[in-house]
């Protein structure tokens, strides 16, 4: 069955003739297929379905969120204290695992809905001829060779070549990314002409907006355009962020490094201190290093500040699917957009009027009608231009379109986008309550390709005439110029409708003439015609998507577009809103061509990709990410999804964006708009200095513990801090003062700094160099204070409470150290983060806990101390905070 639906796919249906194809397929285009050969057919190339994916069940989805290497060196911690027999500690433990896998399911619930939305697209019934007669069957049932019957408002149930076509129109935006319907014809095309060039072709999950038309099934499920789609997408790996493979690196370092100091450290202990310490002893001794050395609140607040982070984009309009990907953004360096609707408004706006002896500019965007018109920068009025007026008055009568205000005080079309932009340009010029009697009409037909009608203007009839330029000019044998009619001078309006063309605009062409007829009909209504001019059609960029790529290229991102449209328009609107110099762009036909190493060296000069296919968006993704790059894709369409999925970011649009595409993507964003990209790059470079922050707070407390620990072993000396204590500092010190940098806001120059490369280790050689002097400098007062209580002859309890005492306080105080990674702490925005001093009062709450209350004596080993104890414990924190700052503004100077 497989190689029957390979063979159908090989066949290049869309450039035989129809009867080539009919006959291919051994079915009479009248009576369609008989019930028995449909039945045989049916069991040899299947049901017109696509096929489900295994769906993970909600128990897999939360296993999967424990699958992290530094989620086991957490359990690997609760094994070694449920062993010590700390109970609290090992539930402690566990409570953190648990929250940070239930933050990460909860935030990922609906990652896998991608190949369902693609299957509520498709046809649930479709109309055919079979045994001679009509007769509607389920969808499914289709099979190569039926003959389907189609009209305006039906979704296509399969890949179709037409026989026949009478007007046909197909919105094929949601497959091929294509603004505007699609006229269809059932003339073949040619051989290597990619989806959107496919005119005699109608594919499965797209839908009819006029006419009717009759074709033959030539790929049905997984052989269809959409089919493809979705195995594609099922055959996409998804790659991991960069933030997760770094941390598991680091995991994996950080385990064995664990392993190897704490292997060392219990063979030291135990050939050369056997006689300070029992074997029990230097047991708990070392496990008390495990613990210390691990970072238990690490995964908690790596989790909460992507939460924070979340939340943040969403307050900018774009909301994350899957909570690593917001730390993702901020290291992208080139994000792939699509077109339509995403840096365009998917708006078609009338911006120019030629005329014989004239050329306007018209202002405005979308279908609100209000915009000045212009003549060489200076504004007119058009009921003073005769032939602008003329034109303008034929635009507004000869068209079906309404535009009203809706309820949002948006505009609204009901029409073509085509015929929306004239009736807009109309309205801009005062011209919405001309209405003039329609007596007659032609409408528009792909064959003719114009529309026409009769009117009565005050005592005069007109035939008013829109359609393509070069066949409205056929019809024309005069123009319209300021003096009156003069002979049409044809190589005038072909040199301008290239012109017109080059600057990316979509023509149509006007003419009239005076008329004595009670009706038209195409012989008197193809001649004589006075040509008015030309109208200029764009689908305008936002205003805001022109500023985010200006912002995007300060931050070292490059911004490249891939679209469904031609390569004229493609180059035109890259180059009005920044993106390519108006002059190179590469088609899908020679994308096919090369292999992927060209791939590779072509998107490295190339910013803007024109008539592209699924599988062109897919392999483009692909030859930028062997190139190392970390590639964001937006889109909004079916056609987005397998290279949205490939990704590193995905981002789909809320409002015009497909289920599949959202589905497929990591972010949403909720307003449509290319410039919440920019806003999200910004909050996700924040999110990750804010992790980095968290990382340079807390691996010198576990620094300094381990210290604590070792040199105790090493000395032979009563333990300094014990095991429980050290948790006590891990998590009080995770939980308030770390919490606290994720609220840390953006530092300045964020945006002007270059993507960070994607092999950076999160802990660069001036990281460990500060965790490092950080923990030797915590680490060395806490003993120092602890060796000097002992020297006063302090009982243990009380001096280890000042030595635990002191190393918060060396925390505390390092925290406003980590704030700003090489600027000084003290300065502007030092204020900026109230969480920082809220977290500084709890942690002073919780310690005076520690230290006064007797359940916490009794069970973390802890004694009341007097006041002038605390002196020593707040002289360590300052020196901490002034010797820290002293080495970030030498390593400045050294530069």
């Amino acid at each position: 069955m497989t190689d029957d639906k390979e063979k159908q796919q090989d066949r290049h249906w869309h450039a035989m003739d129809a009867d080539e194809v009919v006959k291919a397929f051994e079915v009479d285009s009248g009576k369609g297929l008989s019930g028995d050969e449909a039945a045989r057919r049916l069991e040899k190339y299947g049901r017109n379905e696509i096929p489900k994916g295994p769906k993970r069940t909600w128990w897999q989805r939360l296993l999967a969120q424990f699958h992290n290497v530094l989620i086991y060196v957490l359990i690997g911690a609760a094994v070694i204290t449920a062993l010590m027999g700390h109970w609290i500690d090992t539930w402690v433990i566990l409570a953190v695992v648990i929250v940070n896998a239930l933050i990460g399911f909860i935030q990922e619930g609906k990652a896998e809905k991608a190949l369902e939305s693609i299957q509520q697209m498709l046809s649930l019934e479709a109309l055919v001829i079979r045994d001679g007669t009509k007769k509607t069957i389920d969808a499914e049932e289709l099979v190569p060779g039926d003959v389907v019957l189609l009209k305006s408002g039906d979704k296509i149930p399969a890949d179709l070549r037409l026989v026949k076509s009478k007007d046909l129109r197909v919105e094929e935006s949601p497959l091929t990314g294509e603004s505007t319907s699609v006229d269809k014809a059932v003339e073949p095309v040619e051989e290597d002409a990619i989806i959107g060039d496919q005119y005699s072709m109608a594919f499965s999950g797209t839908s009819v907006t006029y006419g009717k038309a009759t074709g033959v099934v030539t790929g049905t499920g997984t052989g269809t355009e959409i089919g493809k789609i979705n195995v594609m997408m099922s055959e996409v790996e998804e790659i991991t962020t960069p933030l997760l493979q770094k941390i598991e690196k680091f995991g994996k370092y950080l385990s064995l490094v664990i392993l190897g100091i704490v292997s060392l450290f219990f063979a030291f202990g135990y050939f050369f201190r056997g006689d300070e310490y029992s074997i029990a002893e230097l047991f708990m001794a070392v496990i008390g290093l495990v613990v210390a050395a691990i970072p238990e609140g690490l995964p908690a607040i790596m989790t909460i500040t992507l939460a924070i982070g979340v939340q943040r984009m969403a307050a900018r309009n774009a909301i994350i699917r899957k909570l690593p990907s917001v730390e993702t953004l901020g290291s992208v360096n080139v994000i792939c957009s699509d077109k339509t609707g995403t840096l365009t408004r998917n708006e078609m706006t009338a911006r120019s009027v030629i005329t014989a002896e004239k050329e306007y500019r018209i202002e405005g965007t979308g279908y609100k009608p209000e915009g000045k018109f212009s003549l060489d920068d200076k504004e007119v009025d058009p009921k003073e231009e005769k032939v602008l007026w003329q034109l303008l008055q034929a635009g507004r009568v000869c068209n079906n379109a309404q535009i009203r205000e809706g309820e949002n005080g948006e505009w609204e079309l009901i029409g073509t986008p085509t015929e929306g932009a004239i009736r807009t340009m109309a309205n801009k010029a005062g011209l919405d309550d001309f209405k003039p009697e329609r007596i007659d009409s032609i409408p528009f037909e792909s064959d003719h390709k114009y529309m026409a009608t009769l009117n009565q203007v005050d005592d005069k009839r007109y035939v008013f005439m829109t359609g393509a330029p070069e066949r409205v000019l056929e019809m024309c044998t005069k123009q319209l110029t300021e003096d009156g009619p003069e002979d049409v001078d044809a190589g005038f309006w072909e040199e301008k409708m290239e012109e017109a063309a080059a600057r990316g605009q979509r023509l149509l062409g006007m003419a009239f003439n005076e008329s004595k007829k009670e009706e038209l009909n195409k012989e008197d209504c193809e001649a004589n015609k006075i040509f008015l001019g030309i109208v200029g059609i764009i689908d305008p960029p936002r205003d805001e998507a022109v500023e985010a790529i200006r912002e995007c290229k300060e931050a070292g991102v490059e911004v490249k577009m891939i679209t469904g449209d031609h390569v004229i328009t493609a180059r035109a609107i890259g180059k009005e809103i920044g993106i390519g110099d108006g002059e190179k762009a590469i088609s899908g036909k020679e994308l096919e061509k090369m292999s992927d190493e060209e791939l590779q060296k072509a998107v490295e000069e190339y910013d803007v990709y024109a008539r592209t296919s699924p599988e062109h968006k897919l392999r483009l993704v692909k030859a930028l990410q062997a190139n190392n790059k970390l590639c964001a894709m937006t889109g909004d369409g079916v056609n987005d999804a397998p290279a949205l999925k490939k990704a590193n970011i995905g981002i789909a649009m809320g409002i015009k964006g497909t289920e599949v595409s959202k589905d497929a993507s990591e972010m949403v964003l909720a307003d449509d708009n290319f410039a919440s990209i920019a806003n999200a790059i910004e909050e996700g470079r924040t999110v990750y200095d804010n992790i980095k922050k968290a990382l340079l707070f807390m691996l010198p407390t576990n620094g300094a513990e381990s210290l604590v620990l070792m040199a105790a072993i090493l000395i032979g000396m009563v333990m300094p801090i014990t095991p429980l204590q050290v948790l006590w500092v891990n998590m009080v010190t995770a939980v308030t003062l770390a919490l606290a940098l994720a609220f840390e806001p953006m530092e300045e120059q964020v945006m002007e700094r270059p993507p960070r490369s994607p092999d950076e280790p999160i802990l660069g050689k001036h990281f460990i160099w500060r965790i490092v002097f950080v923990s030797f400098l915590v680490g060395g007062i806490t003993m120092a204070t602890f060796t000097i209580m002992q020297s006063q002859g302090v009982d243990d309890a009380v001096a280890r409470t000042i030595a635990v005492n002191t190393l918060v306080a060396g925390q505390l105080f390092y925290l406003f150290n980590c704030r700003k990674i090489k600027m000084p702490a003290i300065g502007k925005g030092f204020f900026g983060n109230k969480y920082a001093f809220i977290a500084a009062g709890a942690l002073i709450a919780l310690q005076m806990l520690f230290v006064y209350t007797p359940f916490m004596n009794t069970f973390f080993d802890t004694a009341p101390i007097e006041g002038h104890y605390w002196w020593y414990s707040l002289a360590g924190g300052v020196i901490v905070f002034i010797t820290v700052e002293l080495e970030k503004f030498l390593i400045q100077k050294r530069g």
